[in-house]
């Protein structure tokens, strides 16, 4: 299955496919910012794609990912089972936390609860 922009909760979404490339780089997440300039709001990136040292804060591959979508002004959306990582790791948690409290980074555990999230911030 390749990435598809598609229409979920009223908003234009590129859906990205689990059996993609890894995201590991700032160059990365300007390839799919590039992709989602085709009309996308939000970019919805399942968690295994995202490379193991996202997750390891002090790496800071998380923040450069993360502060591109930001600047770029398209949403980011974490989507799967993140508990591993979250069980190791305080301050992960608590960018999780703080990224779902906001309106630009979301970490979800799947599409459906992506489309609550849409639905409420419209």
């Amino acid at each position: 299955m390749a990435d598809a922009l598609v229409e979920r909760a009223g908003r234009q979404v590129l859906v990205c496919a689990a059996d993609g490339p890894p995201i590991a780089t700032e160059r990365d997440a300007l390839d799919l910012i590039g992709h989602a300039f085709l009309g996308a709001e939000v970019v919805a990136v399942p968690a295994d794609r995202l490379d193991e040292r996202f997750f390891a804060l002090g790496t800071r591959v998380a923040g450069e990912i993360m502060q591109k979508f930001v600047n770029y002004r398209i949403r980011l959306a974490v989507v799967g089972d993140v508990s591993r990582h979250l069980e190791s790791s305080a301050a992960l948690r608590a960018l999780v936390a703080e990224s779902n409290a906001g309106g630009h980074i979301w970490f979800v555990p799947d599409l459906d609860a992506l489309d609550t999230r849409l639905r409420a911030s419209a």
